[in-house]
């Protein structure tokens, strides 16, 4: 399976993007990891394909929304009010089990950048 991100770019403290991942084939667990510098990669948020249930961290709880098109096979992450913290390379995941954990993944993008600036 491949997954190609989309989205990304700079964009100033309060501002919005929305990123989208094309998947090449169905999964049923998509995810969205982040690493800044220096840091290790950390799941952010997940869902789950046919209950759509959702998986977030408590640092995107409440400003970041996952949500998938299985009809063409792309999970998209609206992130808003975005801060200077969420400035990290974004990879998206593909996996059959779910959760933020990158063990239960088997597939990933090759990441794309998102900068906050203030």
């Amino acid at each position: 399976v491949q997954l190609v991100e989309s989205g990304g770019g700079s964009v100033q403290v309060g501002g919005s993007l929305n990123l989208s991942c094309v998947a090449s084939g169905y999964r049923s667990c998509m995810g969205w990891f982040r690493q800044a510098p220096g840091q290790g990669r950390e799941g952010i948020a997940a869902i789950v394909g046919g209950s759509l249930h959702t998986y977030y961290d408590a640092s995107v709880k409440g400003r970041f929304t996952i949500s998938r098109d299985d009809a063409k096979n792309t999970v998209y992450l609206q992130m808003n009010n975005l801060k200077p913290e969420d400035t990290a390379m974004y990879y998206c995941a593909a996996g059959v089990a779910c959760g933020l954990e990158r063990k239960v993944y088997m597939y990933w993008g090759q990441g794309i950048q998102v900068t906050v600036s203030a």
